[in-house]
């Protein structure tokens, strides 16, 4: 996809202006990512991404591909660990998509947000009447197996699960899902205009930013002013994509404050995704990037809705374009995140 937008900026420069219409080396029209704000061809942008149920334990460290995600979730699960849940429309290139877990039920409201197709392999209990009741487009591992999966040899059950673009079309075709957006469906974040950006020059200086409250992975993220860009640590050190080796990086983190508790009689987690515990719509939240902070809140009308960030002044969170991580914090514990 990088490519391809490379080309077409070259083409642009050689001919000395800007076209009207912009369109990649293949031909492709260019169209602003809903995931990113970047512009990417129209066969990745206005295609139904895909939400993919990512490990996040060591034995399921490094992932694969999750460089390729416009959008990352982190949210607790069971056990003090956490879950990532990375959100893709430029994958048609990656060798693998993985290792790939099982689904938590405040997963599949986020993923609708994007009008995503949720892949995971295996759910909890508390998931299944919404499958039933067919609620959220989602290619199951247990139910397709290798028409949609593999398993790779060089890692352990259960965190050796994979994907990739191949095997989630066929899962997409043997599922007789949409590929186009639904009706009336024009994105989730809004993003700064071209040629700008939002540097937030009212927030609190946050160059390095600890989620402490996540006890097992302990994730933080360290701010570099020359390529504006947050590179993200876990265990200890930096957080890589396997397949390169590179260290995953984000141009904004979206911290959204939420009531967790546990389903009765067990460890499994309930995330309230629309109030704050109270009865009240949203939450409280913090908006990162470019080194500072500043407070926020959100707001979600009803479960299948979109999430909407607003500042203290009542705006929409206009977002730098590129990749953004979402972390999913329990209420109870901001005094857990710091920031330096």
């Amino acid at each position: 996809m990088k490519k391809k937008i490379l080309a077409a900026a070259l083409a642009a420069l050689m001919i000395g202006t800007v076209p009207q219409m912009v369109y990649a080396a293949d031909g492709d029209e260019m169209v602003k990512s809903y995931l990113t704000g970047l512009d990417v061809p129209e066969s990745e942008g206005r295609v139904r991404p895909v939400a993919v149920m990512l490990n996040n334990i060591r034995e399921g460290c490094p992932q694969s591909g999750i460089a390729n995600a416009g959008v990352i979730y982190e949210a607790p699960v069971e056990g003090d660990i956490t879950r990532l849940m990375g959100i893709f429309e430029d994958y048609q290139d990656v060798e693998r998509i993985g290792s790939i877990r099982s689904c938590r039920d405040y997963y599949i409201f986020y993923a609708n947000e994007f009008d995503a197709i949720y892949a995971h392999y295996g759910q909890s209990a508390f998931v299944l009447p919404y499958f039933e009741q067919h609620l959220i487009d989602n290619l199951n591992g247990i139910k397709l197996g290798s028409t949609a999966f593999f398993r790779s040899s060089d890692r352990k059950a259960p965190h050796n699960a994979y994907t990739n673009y191949e095997l989630i079309q066929q899962g997409i075709d043997k599922m007789g899902y949409r590929r186009e957006f639904k009706d009336g469906y024009e994105g989730h974040y809004v993003f700064a205009e071209d040629g700008s950006e939002n540097t937030l020059p009212q927030g609190t200086v946050a160059n390095e930013v600890h989620f402490d409250n996540f006890n097992h992975n302990h994730p933080y993220f360290i701010y570099d002013p020359e390529t504006k860009k947050y590179s993200r640590y876990q265990f200890g050190t930096a957080q890589v994509d396997d397949l390169t080796g590179e260290q995953l990086t984000c141009d904004n983190i979206l911290v959204q404050y939420s009531d967790v508790t546990t389903y009765e009689g067990t460890s499994y987690k309930k995330i309230d995704t629309i109030t704050d515990g109270n009865g009240n719509s949203g939450g409280k939240g913090k908006y990162i990037t470019r080194g500072r902070a500043i407070d926020i809140i959100w707001q979600k009308d009803s479960p299948w809705g979109v999430t909407h960030y607003i500042t203290m002044d009542n705006q929409e969170v206009k977002l730098n374009p590129g990749v953004t991580w979402v972390e999913i914090v329990q209420d109870d514990k901001l005094d857990a995140i710091t920031y330096q």
